[in-house]
């Protein structure tokens, strides 16, 4: 039965953050919420999860542009190839932030993104996931909670997104009204800064 919980940005409660861990470590999906629209996530490191979630959105695994939340630069050197000054300057001054870098990725990245050879980064200005992926040990899945309206494109409202996603999903966190607008994407794979998607993210950081 999937549960909605309420947890406050400001002061995220531990017990309910060990909740969404323990949910996270038994190959549970969650939905939470960012500094920009609600993701939809799993353990990186649990393939029936990253399955379960492919099947949702309706892609298959191998080709799903999923990226990886982390709570802070010292995760990344697990998952991406050495960063150079530059390019660490941009991340230490945008992240935690609306950005979603993508990176080279090197070999420890899960077996079914190692194919892809590059990874998307979010380090979101959000206490509450921040904390749950801090508590949990690695990276979860971080894929947008979209809407079928046609005038809005993503779910801002907790409670209406429990009501769509409880049947699909083991934990939906209230963490507050979402944003509708998603974060800026910026490719740091080459000597080019090249910007993919210009969302809330602030682009003169970059």
């Amino acid at each position: 039965m999937s549960q909605l919980i309420k947890i406050y940005n400001e002061n995220p409660n531990d017990k309910d953050i060990d909740k969404a861990v323990n949910i996270l470590k038994k190959g549970g999906l969650i939905i939470y919420p960012t500094d920009t629209v609600y993701g939809l996530g799993c353990d990186i490191s649990n393939n029936k999860a990253l399955e379960k979630i492919a099947r949702i959105k309706g892609i298959k695994l191998e080709k799903a542009n999923f990226s990886f939340i982390c709570n802070d630069l010292s995760n990344l050197s697990q998952y991406v190839k050495q960063i150079d000054t530059p390019t660490y300057k941009i991340l230490k001054r945008a992240l935690p932030g609306a950005f979603t870098f993508i990176l080279n990725g090197n070999n420890n990245l899960p077996k079914v993104f190692k194919k892809k050879k590059t990874v998307g980064i979010r380090i979101p200005d959000n206490n509450i996931v921040r904390q749950i992926v801090k508590v949990l040990g690695n990276p979860i899945i971080s894929t947008s909670i979209y809407d079928e309206d046609d005038v809005i494109e993503y779910t801002t409202d907790p409670e209406l997104i429990y009501e769509k996603w409880q049947d699909k999903v083991d934990l939906v966190i209230d963490g507050g009204y979402g944003d509708n607008l998603a974060s800026t994407v910026v490719d740091l794979t080459t000597d080019e800064i090249l910007i993919i998607r210009e969302g809330k993210g602030n682009i003169d950081l970059i």
